[in-house]
């Protein structure tokens, strides 16, 4: 047993009441306190798995789009080709059939494509997104679910098209594509919202002007 008397404070700090577990100077009256040193958070990185889930949203919206312009330009896969693609237009009320015709069949087509390998992807995405913006406007009323009475002629499936389209314009196409780099690759919401712009009104333009009323 030591002589000594004992405390329940650190007598060797000389700071008196109130330094325990601090800085000498730091207790009851003390002129500065020492911060607390927290764990740091992990910086946000854009990840690898972002990288492969946009090739996958890319090759869903553009790979569709673009089978359907194989049908239109070629007549593959049981398509009805350009001659079948005049007839549905025409159907619809459009005017100048003839450069229409060949407009929206090459947008699906080479759309499609540059959506699929990441090249041009504003203009690409825009293009897709005015198609399905009409397409929704000119069937809306058959109804949503492709299941229901309507069948293939309502708008679900150019709902999602056109809302990847969009989502597509406003994320980029991420950092495994030709156009990796690019200014629009890079920072890609201020182009996006440009060209969604675009996109929307191209459509507006071609459904209220090349159909009379």
């Amino acid at each position: 047993m030591s002589d000594q008397p004992t405390s329940l404070f650190d007598s060797g700090s000389g700071s008196g009441f109130g330094s325990v577990g601090s800085a000498p100077g730091s207790g009851l009256g003390g002129a500065t306190t020492q911060p607390l040193d927290r764990p740091k958070r992990r910086e946000l990185t854009w990840s690898s798995g972002t990288d492969f889930g946009l090739v996958l949203l890319r090759f869903a919206v553009g790979g569709v789009v673009f089978a359907h312009g194989m049908q239109h330009v070629f007549g593959l896969w049981g398509g009805i080709g350009l001659p079948g693609l005049s007839s549905a237009l025409t159907a619809f009320g459009f005017r100048n059939v003839n450069l229409l015709v060949w407009v929206t069949a090459l947008t699906e087509l080479v759309g499609g494509a540059a959506v699929v390998l990441g090249i041009f992807t504003p203009l690409a995405a825009a293009g897709l997104l005015a198609l399905m913006i009409n397409a929704v406007l000119l069937k809306a009323a058959n109804g949503f679910f492709i299941a229901g009475p309507p069948g293939a002629g309502a708008v679900e499936l150019e709902v999602v098209l056109g809302l990847g389209a969009a989502a597509l314009l406003l994320t980029g196409a991420g950092r495994i594509a030709l156009e990796r780099g690019r200014t629009w690759n890079r920072r890609p919401a201020p182009w996006g919202v440009l060209f969604l712009i675009i996109g929307v009104a191209a459509a507006l333009l071609v459904f209220f002007l090349l159909r009379p009323r």
